[in-house]
Formats: structure tokens, C-alpha cells, sequence
């Protein structure tokens, strides 16, 4: 059984949910995981996924802030929140895949929104970058993050963190910028590491290669200069390390009208 699935910090499901459409109708990815929806689950726009194809919905959200979801072709066996750093904040959500989708052995995917961190990187003076390194310090301790053996476990989302210096436009110039500091990549790391996660986007792409998931709105014409960050991952253990047999970044969709400031990022595995 071969398996899409797609990963997209969408900044605001209902705002942009015509451009979700577009990518769906032309993708067709088996999942979709969505970051930053900006709704309460009561307001998400279930009926236009389901005209879609997408009939199996797993949702975490809140009004204006945050949220996350993950919409399926294909049912899910069950779901499960988990909250960190004691803030109901709606950052993570994950569902499991087994019989109801014919897959024999059992699949589980975890989607994540990690805190922005905001402007200032020092946890002393922004109590925003406290959160976002006590986020990564407890990503990297939770057990259930820790597949081992023949654990078929995913985990994807806006990790906020580019990690490696071809991740970003210019390492020398964002050393001091939130999402590239050094304290900020270790954390990340370590997590991927105690994970023994394998890194699907530097598994399949050289390190010399710059690589982004997402330009900023502040500048006027995002291809002018490519000022990107990898902010985007898909990570897979290392039962799955060789079922990747596929995996793409729609670069173009940062072009579409009024789009998210992420693109969407895809891979497909042979199950």
C-alpha cells in the first residue's frame, strides 16, 4: 500500500480554505496534517473536506490561535491529544492507522505546531522563547516520541526550528534569529535524536543544498533574494526509513493569492 500525506501550517484554515481545495484536487495526498487552523473545531469547515474526499477528520483547535488537524481519505483506528508545558494551547494531535484502512501493521502519526518563539531570543527577557526551548526539552523527553524496533511511527508539522545551516538563507546572518539559534537547533536535534527519528527532507536531499518551507510576508516579492527558512518537517522512524519513496516541496504555492507564508511538504511511502 503506497501512502501520501502532506504536511501544511495553512495560517488559517477558513481564511485560505480555497486554497486547501486547489492543493487537494491537484495532489490528492491520502492525509493532509494542518498547522495554525485559527478555529475552534465547532467552526472548521468539515463539509467542504468531506465534498472533497476527505472524510475522516482528527481536529485540535482554538479561536484565533494555534490549532491543529488531520484530515484523511482513509479512517483512523483512534485519536489522542497531548498537551505541553501546562498550556491548553493546541499544538499537537495524533491518530493511529490499522485495520479500518487495511494497513496490517499498526501506523501512527503524530502532527505538531512548536511555539514561534517570537522576536527576541533570549528566555530571560521573552517569556515566548522560554516556551518554545521548555516545548523542545519536553518533545525530546516524551516516551511516546520514542518508537524503537518495528514502530511505524510519522511525525510531522511547523517544528518552527530550521536546524541545519543550508536550512536558511544565510546561517551567519540568522545565528541570532529566532528559528536558527544555536540553543534553539540543538534543542531540535536532540529531540530527533532521542527520538532516533530519520529526517526525511536530509535523508533524500544533500546538506549542501538549501532548502525552504517558508518565505516571510515581509518582504514584498518573496523570489527576490529566496530568504527562506526550512521551518517544515516530516520525520519518520527507523522502521520506516526505507518505505520513503518519495517527498516534495510545492514551492509554487507561496505564489498562489493570499497564501500561507509555509508550503505545503509531501511524502509518500510504500507501506
Amino acid at each position: 500500500m503506497r501512502l501520501s500525506l502532506t504536511t501544511w501550517n495553512i495560517n488559517s484554515v477558513r481564511l485560505r480554505i480555497d486554497l486547501v481545495a486547489k492543493f487537494l484536487k491537484s495532489a490528492r495526498p491520502d492525509v493532509l496534517c494542518l498547522q495554525e487552523t485559527k478555529c475552534i473545531d465547532d467552526a472548521f469547515p468539515l463539509k467542504r473536506f468531506k465534498r472533497l474526499g476527505y472524510e475522516h477528520v482528527a481536529l485540535n483547535g482554538q479561536k484565533g490561535y494555534h490549532g491543529v488537524a488531520i484530515v484523511s481519505k482513509i479512517p483512523f483506528e483512534n485519536t489522542d491529544i497531548r498537551t505541553f508545558c501546562d498550556k491548553v494551547d493546541s499544538r499537537h494531535i495524533s491518530v493511529s492507522f490499522g485495520e479500518k484502512a487495511n494497513i496490517a501493521k499498526p501506523l501512527v502519526l503524530h502532527n505538531f505546531y512548536v511555539p514561534a518563539g517570537g522576536d527576541i531570543p533570549d528566555p530571560e527577557l521573552n517569556e515566548k522563547f522560554d516556551h518554545k526551548l521548555r516545548f523542545l526539552d519536553e518533545l525530546k523527553a516524551c516516551e511516546p516520541l520514542h518508537p524503537r524496533g518495528e514502530d511505524r511511527h510519522i511525525l510531522v508539522g511547523d517544528l518552527n526550528v530550521a536546524p541545519h545551516e543550508n536550512d536558511v538563507w544565510s546561517h551567519k546572518q540568522l545565528l541570532k534569529v529566532v528559528s536558527h539559534t544555536p540553543i534553539e537547533t540543538e534543542k531540535l536535534l536532540a529531540a530527533l535524536s532521542a527520538g532516533e527519528w530519520i529526517d526525511v527532507a536530509r535523508e533524500r536531499i544533500p546538506m549542501s543544498e538549501k532548502v525552504y518551507t517558508w518565505w516571510s510576508y515581509r518582504a514584498a516579492d518573496w523570489t527576490v533574494g529566496d530568504r527562506g527558512r526550512r521551518l517544515d518537517h516530516i520525520w519518520v522512524s527507523r522502521a520506516l526509513k526505507d518505505s520513503v519513496q518519495d517527498f516534495s516541496i510545492l514551492r509554487d504555492a507561496r505564489s498562489w493569492e493570499r497564501p500561507s507564508d509555509h508550503v505545503p511538504v509531501t511524502v509518500t511511502l510504500d507501506l
